[in-house]
């Protein structure tokens, strides 16, 4: 959002920290150390622009009026803004709107103690095309989630480029600054120039870990669609033109596998998602309207990564096949939860026992949904979890996983009774044990 010439205008850095999202006493987000670590950050990268800029942090706002007079005022800005919104995403009673929960927001008074989303497109809608950024890393609650899946999206306005993820409820994340804006300002920091609102996006969902079923806005479909790069650089193609051909990202096949042709063969030193080459001659065909993926199971590459030490670029490539298969066979498909699966053994190789659990007990718990209690694959998933979790050194964070593990394990009565005994044992002596130990 590069703003040049002597109409310069005053730009603005909005940034809102909503109530924090906690489950059980386990963390999702925490929106003031989102906040605090993006105030670190020059405003010059946050906005994408060297001009003059006003900065406004709103942590422990608790009036909604006072939240939209300022996001009033913030959308009255000339220049280029940047609005940043974090916090737990929640319903109103009737369970018919979708709000950002502030620091007083209970169920029953979300109507007059959040923020209604919707506002935020009103307030932003009249602002001129091209200066607007939206930027949001959320957590839903489980009245919100039912919704935001079926709408399938969350719309900011039409005006604005809306980048972001809402984490659905029930797993843990840091309890420091969330995965996704940890890796968006890392990106800023370490690019040597700064990358386009759509790259930074792209490159942030490549390196964060995120939980199963995370809604990623835009998501895979859209961001490995002509004119995104995942992890390279983009064309320089404005928005919304189509002459000329578009490259198309294709998934690097293993290494090992010959016959790879040019933009299709092996990334040098990288697991992401490859950019061919573009000076062949156009073709006179219409760029595809879904992504082109090499017809090769990226698995073994997958797991070669692993293997030899890579698990960052394993991680990553995983989680990028699981949000395309979310995004294109459903959140509840068999070939979802089998990424959920690869991405809970990634997670155990690299000693991300927490991570581990988490994943493992969701699938469980998904298959449990589609497939008898005694199908071997649930009980897989559920001798995986329990072995994972006895790993946890952190006494808190076994403690926090227990819960889940211990009522999947009870909902199995073929699996050997000696898994959930041992389970509720450990958890009772963790009850005992003081953190740290």
């Amino acid at each position: 959002m590069q703003i040049n010439g002597a109409k310069q205008q005053r730009g603005h850095v909005l940034l809102i920290a909503g109530d924090s999202a906690t489950r059980r006493r386990t963390v999702q987000v925490l929106p003031s150390k989102n906040l605090a670590a993006l105030s670190m950050v020059p405003v010059s990268a946050l906005l994408g622009s060297n001009v003059p800029s006003d900065t406004t942090y709103l942590d422990g706002i608790h009036d909604q009026n006072a939240l939209q007079v300022r996001l009033r005022t913030a959308a009255a800005t000339p220049g280029p803004l940047l609005v940043y919104l974090s916090g737990r995403l929640t319903t109103d009673r009737r369970g018919q709107q979708l709000y950002l929960a502030l620091s007083r927001t209970t169920a029953s008074t979300a109507r007059y103690t959040a923020l209604p989303w919707e506002w935020l497109g009103t307030e932003l809608r009249t602002r001129p095309q091209g200066l607007t950024t939206v930027v949001f890393d959320l957590a839903a609650d489980k009245a919100a989630w039912p919704l935001l899946r079926e709408y399938g999206t969350l719309p900011a306005s039409t005006a604005a480029e809306v980048y972001g993820v809402v984490t659905p409820p029930g797993f843990a994340g840091d309890e420091g600054v969330s995965s996704y804006t940890r890796h968006w300002i890392e990106q800023l920091r370490h690019a040597p120039e700064r990358p386009s609102n759509s790259r930074l996006h792209a490159l942030t969902v490549a390196s964060a870990a995120l939980p199963p079923g995370a809604l990623v806005l835009p998501g895979i479909r859209e961001i490995t669609a002509p004119g995104y790069a995942f992890g390279h650089p983009a064309t320089d193609r404005p928005q919304g033109r189509t002459d000329g051909p578009a490259p198309q990202p294709v998934v690097p096949r293993p290494a090992h596998e010959p016959g790879g042709g040019r933009g299709t063969g092996p990334a040098q030193g990288t697991g992401t998602v490859v950019v061919p080459q573009t000076d062949a001659a156009p073709s006179t065909q219409p760029p595809p309207a879904q992504p082109v993926f090499v017809a090769q199971d990226p698995r073994p590459h997958i797991h070669a990564l692993a293997q030899s030490g890579r698990h960052t670029e394993a991680a990553q490539m995983a989680q990028m096949w699981e949000q395309y298969i979310l995004q294109t066979d459903g959140f509840d498909s068999p070939k979802a939860t089998e990424w959920v699966e690869i991405r809970a053994d990634l997670a155990k190789m690299s000693g991300n026992f927490l991570l581990a659990t988490q994943l493992w007990v969701g699938a469980g718990r998904t298959r449990l949904v589609h497939q008898s209690p005694d199908a071997p694959e649930v009980l897989s998933a559920a001798r995986s979890a329990h072995y994972c979790w006895t790993q946890l050194q952190d006494a808190a964070r076994a403690r926090e996983c227990g819960p889940e593990l211990i009522s999947l394990l009870r909902a199995l009565p073929s699996l050997d009774r000696r898994h959930l005994t041992v389970a509720q044992q450990r958890l009772e002596f963790l009850h005992d044990t003081p953190d740290g130990s």
